[in-house]
């Protein structure tokens, strides 16, 4: 958690957000995360993996949008990746997630939410399942809230819980009987201890009582999941259980644990790769690099080669 917290603030320097991003030396790794900034680059690679036998989850970078003009462009940009899949002899493999703060979330829940409709309006034309992506604490009373009203007239959408949020015993008792998909992650944001557990192991612990739920009681539920051991606890508690492996789905981030996707996919589970890609792909990078506290290392020795 300490490494975690470190890399999060850090990355929130704007002499670190400069170096990152102008520097040629951190592409490499860039490229590992982000599938590319295009849309003709990100479903290029959803292809590929739908190819293999994967099931993808496409999401479009860029949150927290300061303008309701630059909402507006969002659910442009989302409507067109809509049509870019909608013409994919991959479509039945490739879904979107979003996040509402780049349709307008920041200007208004009324803004949000109607641009959240046209978007789902235009996906169900093409038999796709679109996913709000969960933001920091702050948005998630009002995510859930949206999502509860939106269902009953678009249920080609769900949402995320993270376990390490104190409310999510209750906010999944209120999505299932809503009767959405749910994908359960642990939570990648800085939160402080009055609103999310500190503890790993309880997170962990949290993670576990929460998908155990999920598989036997929920509506096709993702679980988000790189720990080999979770892995482990939650298959065997499926098998234990009898589950079809098709009850639920394997979700991991594209660049991430290719070995155990591969493991699970040949085991016969299915397996949603998330993959994101655009030019706003910054947070999105320093997240996951605060999940991986290896490539510190990597980050300071690149910073300071002049």
């Amino acid at each position: 958690m300490l490494f975690r917290a470190l890399i999060l603030r850090t990355s929130g320097l704007r002499w670190v957000r400069r170096a990152v991003t102008r520097s040629r030396l951190f592409r490499p790794m860039v490229s590992r995360f982000i599938a590319g900034e295009t849309v003709a680059e990100a479903v290029s690679v959803a292809e590929g993996l739908a190819a293999q036998g994967f099931g993808v989850s496409l999401d479009l970078l860029g949150e927290n949008v300061a303008t309701l003009e630059e909402a507006n462009r969002g659910l442009e940009h989302y409507l067109a990746l809509v049509e870019a899949i909608g013409a994919s002899p991959h479509v039945a493999s490739i879904n979107i997630s979003i996040k509402l703060t780049a349709l307008g979330l920041d200007q208004g829940d009324e803004v949000a939410e109607a641009n959240y409709r046209k978007l789902l309006t235009a996906a169900a034309r093409h038999d796709l399942f679109v996913r709000a992506d969960m933001e920091a604490s702050e948005y998630t009373e009002r995510t859930i809230a949206m999502v509860e009203r939106v269902f009953p007239d678009h249920p080609n959408t769900g949402t995320v819980l993270q376990s390490y949020l104190l409310r999510t015993d209750q906010d999944l008792d209120r999505l299932l009987e809503l009767g959405c998909r749910v994908r359960l992650v642990k939570g990648a944001y800085l939160e402080p201890e009055s609103v999310a557990y500190q503890d790993k192991s309880k997170v962990d612990s949290q993670y576990i009582d929460q998908s155990k739920r999920l598989v036997c009681e929920a509506n096709y539920p993702a679980i988000a999941t790189h720990d080999a051991a979770i892995i482990t606890t939650v298959r065997g508690f499926a098998e234990t259980k009898s589950l079809e492996k098709g009850r639920f789905e394997w979700q991991m981030l594209y660049g991430i644990r290719r070995d155990l996707q591969a493991e699970l996919h040949h085991a016969g589970y299915p397996v949603r790769v998330y993959v994101p890609f655009g030019q706003e792909w910054y947070p999105y990078f320093t997240r996951r690099l605060a999940e991986r506290p290896a490539n510190l290392l990597f980050i300071a020795k690149s910073l300071f080669k002049g």
